[in-house]
């Protein structure tokens, strides 16, 4: 989608408007809700006992669960994607803004740094959703009898701090962290300099083809990055109240049980996840700020990059 930008420009002198906050959120929950179904089965892959494929889990969710069933735990992911993605994209901004010098564009190593401080302060406000969007989307692995069945977001909300204590909200706070850092890294400081690189070196155009080029790429190198923390991380927040969730037992038992390759499980859905939650993001993003802009005119135009 053309991120073309309006003609109007700012006065010399006077400091561009921001854009609003939200709108990162917003591209992510829009782009969330089209591939919940693979990302459901992400988090039922990584928390299998055995070995399963993709395509046999999402054909077990529907047959067991309705073609609605591949939607269960919606609300997990909107909840998750309004607290952790508005927290990101609003504090990668106001980094890049800080780290870069006055009238440049930041640099590689500038972006990568906003990134991960953004992704550990988001990783740590959407921890809660976190746990109810693994439960809920992994809760088709259990016996009926040992399901959680949450009825939405809220219910798992209050149902964890009344039978768990508050303290499980924050449970894997820790790889959850890291992999935030890493995805923000992988996906918006890459995004970013890969844009800028095909802009360079492939002569293209601000436009859909260097967008949907910047994603492929940026969702592939996030999807490799991210899968060995996301299994941890997944593991340790569907452990069973009263056994061992700590990130090193987590490890050992799964090394034990399935290999090293185990780290990886996940990464074709992941990818299949990613690669086009990355590419709806941006497209999203870019159409909204285009919007913003239009209603705004002469006050914000566009520059180009992750949240430019």
């Amino acid at each position: 989608m053309s991120t073309a930008r309006p003609s109007s420009t700012v006065p010399p002198g006077k400091k561009k408007a921001p854009y609003p906050f939200y709108l990162g959120g917003l591209a992510a929950c829009s782009a969330a809700t089209i591939t919940h179904p693979l990302d459901q089965s992400k988090y039922r892959l990584q928390t299998a006992t055995k070995k399963v494929g993709l395509v046999s889990t999402v054909a077990k969710t529907a047959s067991e669960e309705g073609i609605p069933g591949l939607w269960k735990g919606l609300t997990a992911t909107l909840l998750r994607q309004f607290t952790y993605s508005i927290t990101r994209f609003a504090v990668y901004e106001d980094m890049k803004a800080r780290l870069a010098p006055p009238g440049k564009a930041a640099q590689p190593s500038q972006l990568a740094l906003a990134a991960a401080t953004a992704g550990a302060v988001a990783g740590v406000i959407g921890n809660p959703a976190e746990i109810v969007l693994v439960r809920t989307c992994s809760d088709l692995n259990k016996p009926l009898a040992e399901r959680y069945a949450y009825r939405n977001c809220i219910d798992g909300l209050i149902r964890i701090v009344r039978d768990e204590g508050a303290s499980t909200l924050f449970r894997g706070l820790a790889p959850n962290i890291v992999r935030s850092m890493v995805l923000n890294i992988c996906q918006l400081a890459s995004y970013d300099t890969f844009k800028a690189a095909l802009m360079t070196s492939a002569g293209l155009q601000d436009g859909p083809v260097l967008h949907f080029a910047a994603g492929f790429c940026a969702g592939t190198f996030a999807t490799t990055m991210c899968t060995p923390v996301d299994v941890v991380k997944s593991r340790v927040q569907n452990a069973a109240k009263g056994a061992d969730s700590s990130v090193m037992a987590v490890i050992r038992t799964s090394l034990a049980k399935d290999g090293p390759m185990v780290f990886m499980r996940g990464w074709t859905p992941a990818w299949l996840r990613l690669q086009p939650q990355t590419t709806l993001l941006f497209l999203f993003f870019e159409r909204f700020k285009v919007s913003v802009s239009a209603m705004r005119l002469p006050a914000i135009a566009g520059e180009g990059g992750v949240l430019g």
